[in-house]
């Protein structure tokens, strides 16, 4: 049976060339890197290349990366390191990942509102920072990962900067960039942010394993303890052959990134007018070119259509796609990104996330486009297709 995978946004297939060095690393590399023996240094020589090249593709120093399990614990870092070593509370958008938005709630920290397409509202920034100077650090997400939209984060450390003097603690810029890093070059694009979280899966590295960087010599608390690694700020035994992966993935992606994201923009654009074209109770939730976007995501809302059965059907034909993020139980729960950016009642409930990634072939946009209205018209069958 034919088969689209459009869940690279949950996690997007490994690149070979990061296969094949870490099967390297796993085959001829024993070694822990804390240890003296010859084994161990070696172990050690491929951890800090990793560092290396990855701290050059972020833009920081490579005593700046901090490897960690992954983009969740790299998030979880940011936010408690900071607080734990100045103080103070956190803000983040109300469209973050779960992974920083838990954590800013659980540490009594606050959110700060979005516009329709997902954009930070400055000004309730700027109020919010004026209003308490015991803020220490603002985390807002680059790519939002279930609509795709686009930060101004220049735009928004314009506000950090202007707010710094009043906060005596200090105040820095977290992004996450775990759904952006495949499709634009963060070290050009978050160069003003003073911490940056990545993750493995998301640009054809392995799963469990993710970096924060860290620029500007921002001091970070450590949240894992027993054995100083990463110098003193995340415990516990490297996961060379994940950062070997991770780094090699990071590198093709950037020297393949022109190229993929070219094609995956026009298959997106194509997979997103073939469906709304197909129905008019299909809609794109932000629309289309109103604002920045990464280019795998196509974000749509169906009309009194709901999601677990449309997932259900789909899955039945052959289509992987999502709600929205992934969750430990695999259930689905009303999106906080959808209803922050204002979906109406009705296209809610029927939220559709496609994402395309660096594998993704013009077959699957024909089986998408050939099994997704079907599906969706089996849901609501009292709708008229358009004209």
């Amino acid at each position: 049976m034919p088969s689209a995978y459009l869940d690279h946004a949950a996690s997007t297939p490994a690149r070979p060339e990061a296969v094949a060095a870490m099967v390297d690393v796993l085959e001829h590399v024993p070694g822990n890197p804390s240890g003296q023996h010859r084994w161990a240094q070696e172990a050690r020589r491929r951890l800090d290349d990793a560092r290396d090249g990855i701290a050059s593709l972020l833009g920081v120093e490579p005593g700046g990366v901090i490897f960690t399990s992954g983009g969740t614990e790299a998030d979880d870092l940011a936010v408690r390191g900071v607080l734990g070593a100045a103080g103070g509370r956190a803000l983040c958008s109300e469209i973050e990942h779960h992974a920083v938005l838990d954590v800013v709630h659980a540490t009594g920290g606050g959110t700060v509102a979005v516009d329709g397409t997902g954009r930070l509202d400055l000004d309730h920034l700027a109020d919010e920072l004026a209003s308490d100077p015991g803020v220490s650090i603002v985390s807002v997400v680059l790519a939002n990962n279930e609509v795709g939209t686009l930060q101004d984060l220049d735009a928004i450390a314009d506000v950090v900067d202007q707010a710094r003097p009043s906060h005596p603690n200090g105040l820095v810029l977290h992004t996450d960039a775990v759904a952006a890093a495949a499709w634009i070059d963060v070290a050009e694009v978050a160069a003003r942010a003073d911490l940056v979280t990545i993750s493995g899966h998301k640009v054809g590295g392995p799963k469990g394993i993710g970096v924060l960087a860290v620029r500007h010599g921002v001091p970070i608390a450590p949240v894992l303890l027993g054995g100083g690694q990463e110098r003193e700020r995340r415990s516990g035994t490297p996961n060379v052959a994940g950062a070997v992966g991770l780094g090699v993935a990071l590198a093709v992606t950037a020297r393949d990134r022109v190229t993929v994201v070219g094609r995956v923009r026009e298959q997106a654009e194509r997979l997103a007018a073939g469906l709304t074209e197909a129905a008019d109770h299909v809609r794109t939730t932000i629309p289309p070119r109103s604002v920045p976007g990464v280019a795998n995501i196509v974000h749509l809302s169906c009309r009194e259509v709901a999601s677990e059965p449309l997932l259900f059907l789909l899955d039945e034909a052959g289509v992987a796609a999502s709600a929205g993020s992934s969750c430990a139980s695999g259930a689905l729960e009303p999106s906080h990104v959808v209803e922050a950016l204002g979906v109406p009642p009705d296209w809610a409930p029927g939220a559709l996330r496609l994402s395309l990634g660096w594998s993704t072939t013009d077959d699957e946009i024909d089986h998408a486009l050939a099994v997704i209205p079907a599906a969706i018209a089996q849901l609501h069958p009292h709708a008229e297709p358009a004209a």
